[in-house]
């Protein structure tokens, strides 16, 4: 005599945390605000530049060969979607600018395009954010902003500016181009800050 009942099929699995008006997607959709631009690796680069002027600046080799970190995290749109579990490779913000000395406490992060997003500085550090430049073991294609882009999975994704070529520190904040279109300005998923009422 068995001891299941038909039909039991064991506990379900608890449904995905998602934050508040997120559904899940498996594919990647893809948004941006203009035409994806096509950039040749070796005209490639990116800055860091300070409060101060001073900067620093890597071409596409210089850059692959700082020391990379493979990460795995959840990233979720404005338009509410959440892709969970994602995979890629890049370097963290943190060894970018070790040893710059700032006292700036935001960033104004630009695109080849002519895309920008701010953040404020600390969430570029202590381990939140990467410069991605490969995707599921795949070099970062250019629709998902390849051949780099901005990675801080814990805010929407439209703050993980695609095509990235720098970064701006400054001593006050200067809103980018979906937050100056009435997008909220910090961006936090569980919040739901989606626009400037949030």
């Amino acid at each position: 005599m068995s001891t299941v009942s038909r039909g039991f099929r064991g506990r379900r699995r608890p449904a995905a945390e998602l934050p508040p008006g997120q559904y899940l997607v498996e594919d990647f959709p893809v948004l941006s605000a203009g035409p994806t631009p096509s950039i040749e690796l070796e005209d490639w680069e990116f800055a860091i530049t300070s409060e101060t002027d001073e900067q620093r600046r890597w071409d596409w080799e210089g850059f692959q060969a700082l020391p990379s970190e493979t990460v795995t995290v959840d990233i979720h749109c404005v338009t509410h979607w959440s892709k969970l579990g994602t995979t890629w490779e890049g370097v963290s913000l943190d060894t970018l600018l070790e040893g710059l000395d700032t006292s700036a406490g935001f960033a104004l992060v630009t695109s080849y395009g002519g895309y920008s997003t701010n953040l404020p500085l600390e969430d570029l550090t202590d381990g939140k954010a990467w410069i991605a430049f490969r995707y599921d073991g795949e070099d970062l294609e250019p629709e998902h902003g390849g051949p780099a882009r901005l990675l801080v999975p814990h805010l929407y994704l439209w703050k993980s500016a695609k095509w990235v070529r720098g970064i701006q520190l400054l001593d006050q904040d200067e809103p980018g181009f979906w937050e100056s279109l009435g997008y909220h300005n910090y961006g936090d998923p569980w919040q739901e800050q989606r626009f400037w009422g949030d």
